[in-house]
């Protein structure tokens, strides 16, 4: 079951793209990581605060990405996160970069919760899991 999808808003500035006017491939992993970031926001958990609070962080374990059409400068385009499953200590992501109703980048994310004192994989704490589980819930 999939959790309802968050959308982030992200306009084509001229570092994000290369010598052909495109948005440079790797610029996509950028503004999805900025998507996954602003999701935790939302919630209500800044990335920092988890470090210090928690003694967590998250980390991408793996992806897969397809590129279909290129954005160029300017461009407003559109960062949809949806968080897919959870497990004890990883989330899984669907993210998309899209330009009104074009579909131009899909990447399937696994991201791994780690200790970053130690760098070990752990727990993602009992009341954060408990948040996440409770979207997963949701759907679009």
């Amino acid at each position: 079951m999939k959790s309802s999808a968050f959308h982030l808003p992200v306009r084509v500035y001229y570092e994000d793209t290369d010598a052909a006017g495109v948005v440079y491939y790797a610029s996509y992993l950028k503004f999805i990581e900025r998507g996954r970031t602003e999701w935790l926001r939302k919630l209500g958990h800044e990335q920092t605060r988890l470090a210090q609070d928690l003694g967590i962080a998250f980390a991408v374990r793996s992806m897969t990405a397809e590129y279909f059409k290129p954005a160029r400068l300017d461009d407003q385009l559109n960062v949809c996160t949806r968080m897919l499953s959870l497990g004890r200590a990883q989330l899984a992501f669907d993210q998309k970069v899209e330009r009104g109703d074009e579909l131009l980048f899909s990447a399937n994310i696994r991201v791994a919760c780690f200790d970053p004192q130690r760098y070990k994989a752990t727990a993602i704490p009992k009341a954060l899991h408990e948040k996440f589980k409770a979207l997963i819930g949701k759907q679009a």
